[in-house]
């Protein structure tokens, strides 16, 4: 890769509720698609900062980080996606930015193709971290 070529890395949260349905939330930008909290890596943070960062500023909540599942390359969009599972504290509300419109919990069949994949594998953790390419 050179110098000057762009790439990017993001970090996004698994959280699933007592009925183990996952947290997914509607974008108000792009194509106001539903996906995971998380987000983009800024300069100087490391994956375990942004994921914080992201899921205080989209959800109004701390997040506990329980594990990194799994490392995903997505080629069209040439960057790296780091899936980890967490846990809201049970005294948190959602309390969502402006970047979102709604909040859900889908079933694991209601997922895309993508997501599937990526909740699976975090599901089944079993403290070997998944690597893939889409």
């Amino acid at each position: 890769m050179g110098f000057h070529d762009f790439y990017r890395m993001s970090s996004h949260a698994v959280i699933f509720n007592e009925q183990q349905q996952v947290l997914l939330l509607k974008a108000t930008y792009a194509d106001c698609a539903w996906g995971l909290p998380g987000g983009g890596l800024d300069q100087g943070e490391t994956v375990h900062e942004t994921l914080r960062r992201e899921c205080q500023e989209e959800l109004g909540c701390d997040v506990k980080i329980e594990y990194l599942s799994g490392i995903y390359y997505h080629p069209t969009v040439n960057s790296h996606a780091f899936i980890f599972k967490c846990t809201l504290p049970s005294d948190q509300q959602i309390h969502l930015s402006e970047e979102h419109s709604e909040y859900q919990w889908f079933d694991f069949d209601q997922l895309s193709p993508v997501q599937k994949i990526r909740v699976e594998d975090c599901f089944n953790f079993d403290g070997q971290v998944i690597s893939r390419s889409f």
